[in-house]
């Protein structure tokens, strides 16, 4: 987080621990009003600190992430955005990322956006394969400012505030004071250059309730968005987190690390694990889930059947969680958290159609 913000935000009454926003005061009510948020009857504001932004520069920026990447970078032009994934040979993802244009335009770079704790490692990866091309890649977590509105009235303030708002899903804008990426009908990340979002953050907040990270958290988990941490890297492969459903993968680019297994499992083999939305209720408010849990069931015995990917505290009661599992355990109705015995978890519907082959 970049110092001068962090300042600024801990003057604005908010809780940071390991360089995330927490909480700005009862964390139930700010996530009682992120529920309404969704719903369309508040307007919420969070800081997105937490994330790391990864800078690629250079002629051959373009060629050198189409050969790494999941998503076809190609497609990204100067006003949009993707979402994909950085795998290992074996397919496995290390990261899964949302990636623009920055805002310079066609003759810009690109900017990844992914979790601060896996930026260092996931950058130095990426390094060792540029070889002789011609791109340059730098941390520009503490460069830019990316924070969140969601809300029915997300889009009209953005819009008084930038001057304009994107307005097709993926969408990205670019004007003096940073970029604005329309990431859902009512939501919207903007990355704001430092010397203005003070007063962008100002102006959101006369309107939009600022709220914690794990606020943030839930919305994403709601809308069905995996994101890869520390506890989950090379565990899944794309297609286990729903990935090509929200236009992560493609099949149709070439070659880049796991693309074979990647090809492969989507041509001629079969998923048999796919991710879910669940909601999870444990015996004691001490426990938490966590990314990273496993996940049994009846038909596995003691062997696990699952993997939870993202798990935020729901508004509702319990923990509302993304977890990759076993389909035919799923379609058994009998899913449970850490051991064959635990707390049952209740599936819930994704907002997108998933293939389950």
């Amino acid at each position: 987080m970049n110092l001068i913000w962090r300042a600024y935000q801990q003057n604005s009454g908010a809780i940071i621990e390991d360089g995330r926003v927490v909480r700005y005061g009862d964390a139930a009510a700010e996530l009682a009003s992120t529920r309404s948020a969704s719903t369309g009857s508040a307007t919420v504001l969070c800081d997105l600190s937490h994330f790391g932004l990864i800078y690629f520069s250079g002629e051959d920026a373009q060629s050198f992430l189409q050969g790494q990447l999941s998503c076809d970078v190609r497609q990204i032009g100067s006003t949009g955005a993707l979402y994909g994934s950085y795998c290992n040979p074996k397919g496995r993802m290390l990261a899964s990322f949302l990636i623009w244009r920055d805002r310079n335009g066609a003759d810009g770079g690109y900017l990844m956006q992914l979790p601060l704790a896996l930026l260092t490692s996931v950058q130095k990866r990426l390094s060792m394969y540029v070889l002789r091309a011609k791109v340059k890649l730098a941390d520009s977590s503490g460069m830019l400012v990316p924070m969140a509105v969601a809300g029915d009235d997300a889009g009209s303030l953005i819009q008084e505030i930038m001057g304009a708002i994107p307005l097709a899903h993926l969408d990205v804008i670019h004007c003096e004071k940073g970029s604005v990426i329309r990431l859902a009908k009512n939501r919207f990340e903007l990355v704001i250059t430092p010397e203005y979002a003070p007063a962008v953050w100002d102006g959101l907040s006369k309107d939009a309730l600022p709220v914690g990270g794990p606020c943030w958290d839930w919305l994403e988990i709601k809308a069905g968005i995996p994101m890869i941490t520390p506890a989950t890297q090379e565990q899944f492969i794309p297609q286990m987190t729903n990935l090509e459903a929200i236009g992560g993968v493609s099949f149709q680019k070439g070659c880049y690390p796991g693309q074979e297994v990647v090809s492969r499992t989507q041509y001629l083999g079969k998923i048999k694990r796919r991710m879910y939305l669940a909601n999870v209720r444990l015996p004691s408010s001490e426990t938490r889930v966590e990314a990273g849990d496993e996940l049994f069931s009846v038909d596995m015995g003691d062997q696990s059947s699952g993997m939870v990917v993202n798990a935020a505290p729901s508004p509702n009661g319990g923990f509302d969680l993304l977890a990759v599992m076993q389909i035919g355990s799923v379609e058994t109705g009998q899913i449970r958290w850490k051991s064959p015995e635990g707390p049952l978890l209740e599936i819930m519907p994704l907002p997108y159609p998933v293939d389950q082959q």
